[in-house]
């Protein structure tokens, strides 16, 4: 099983270019079920979770075709599956995007239930809220959630009791092709929900409110294929503005839409880090000598994002000070602080939302193993500041989403391989 090797303490300069989003990605993808005309994917990132979507969309009779240049074409050539087996749902719960795509385009859908989840409890219950409220009879037996129409889908109003990426990305992906108006309320704002409502408007949807918690959908009896570039990954880049901060360099984050990030922008600011922008370029280093604590409480976008607080928390490690942060949207997304403390960092939980993290001097490098994506994440970036040699195991989980994350460490002055 590979690992990360990692010698901390170089300070990294130079530029990276941020990768296609994978949150953003991987609907899109999901949305290529609304078509027989092909879809071209630019910008799409090499990632095993993209992988597995497309070995999805394959398994479903879809023709996928990647190439050297991060670009993708869907297309269907024959016999469509409507069954999404647990084989590969199980892996990745993005998979369950499929049900309103597959019910709207085909009448009816079998999805394997996702599952459990390494960082909390996420449950389907407003993907089938939208489903039903369209007019689709849902049941579920035998782990797979069964879902069918006797003609097209209904324009309906479906109202969220709860904020939900990926049933409100479900939800306009199904309403795409129903007949008549949809309106969605209570949909979450993420740019990546806004990136899903530009493409299907490309594909020939009509869709008013883009960016705002109340969507209308005008269904299409048939949509068409299109050419999109996905946009770039946001968590991403705040990640490498991170690892600038931690290590006391300065990078140039290219192909960086500084737009989606301008609350964990504020946070860096306050933690004494410079972010410049230059166009599509962020350049980012510490504006002060010392990092700065500064308390986190994610929220929904557009407040500070669950995605990144691994990644802070580790920064408020070295900060000269206390600092709080509070995780409101995942009950078990602090398994990367017993890893933490395994490096040297002072932290405690006071409760399995809230971690008190008192700042250190330095990090000393040591074997630590990643629990989950994000978690992964910020064990690299701590190895990039420790003393000596950190080792990070099961690393398949940044490779999920992260590409080729040593070779763009590597690239502004890291020293980090990848040993299996």
């Amino acid at each position: 099983m590979d690992k990360l090797r990692i010698r901390g303490g170089q300070a990294l300069r130079g530029s990276v270019r941020i990768s296609g989003s994978k949150n953003a990605a991987l609907p899109l993808l999901a949305a290529c079920c609304l078509t027989d005309e092909p879809v071209t994917l630019e910008n799409l990132p090499r990632l095993r979770d993209i992988a597995t979507m497309c070995r999805l969309l394959r398994d479903l009779g879809a023709r996928v075709d990647t190439r050297e240049d991060n670009t993708a074409e869907i297309g269907w050539p024959g016999v469509v599956s409507t069954r999404a087996s647990y084989e590969l749902v199980r892996t990745m719960r993005a998979s369950f995007l499929v049900l309103g795509p597959l019910v709207a385009r085909f009448g009816k859908a079998e999805v394997s239930l996702p599952g459990g989840c390494a960082i909390g409890t996420r449950p389907i219950d407003q993907h089938l809220l939208a489903i039903r409220a369209l007019g689709a009879e849902v049941e579920i037996e035998d782990g797979y959630v069964k879902a069918r129409c006797r003609s097209r889908l209904q324009g309906a109003r479906i109202e969220f009791a709860t904020l939900s990426v990926g049933a409100t990305q479900n939800a306009l992906m199904a309403a795409a092709l129903a007949d008549g108006t949809t309106r969605i309320e209570r949909a979450a704002v993420e740019p990546e929900v806004s990136e899903l409502a530009r493409m299907l408007v490309r594909m020939g949807s009509s869709i008013d409110g883009i960016g705002t918690p109340s969507l209308r959908v005008c269904g299409r009896e048939t949509l068409t294929g299109a050419r999109f570039a996905v946009m770039p990954d946001r968590i991403e880049a705040g990640t490498y503005a991170v690892a600038a901060a931690l290590t006391n360099g300065r990078i140039h984050l290219e192909n960086c839409d500084p737009d989606t990030l301008e609350n964990p922008i504020r946070k860096l600011a306050d933690a004494g880090v410079a972010c410049v922008r230059h166009g599509s370029t962020l350049e980012v280093f510490r504006s002060g000598r010392d990092l700065q604590p500064i308390d986190i409480e994610t929220r929904p976008y557009p407040g500070f994002p669950t995605d990144m607080q691994a990644q802070f928390l580790t920064m408020n490690a070295l900060a000269r000070g206390k600092s709080t942060v509070k995780e409101t949207i995942f009950e078990n997304r602090f398994m990367h602080v017993q890893e933490l403390v395994r490096l040297g960092a002072d932290i405690a939980l006071a409760d399995n939302r809230t971690a008190v993290v008192r700042g250190v001097p330095r990090l000393r490098g040591a074997q630590v193993m990643a629990t989950d994506l994000r978690a992964s994440s910020s064990l690299v970036l701590a190895g990039l500041v420790a003393e000596g040699e950190t080792v990070v195991n099961r690393i398949y989980h940044v490779d999920r989403g992260y590409e080729r994350i040593e070779e763009k460490l590597q690239l502004v002055g890291a020293d980090i391989e990848r040993v299996h």
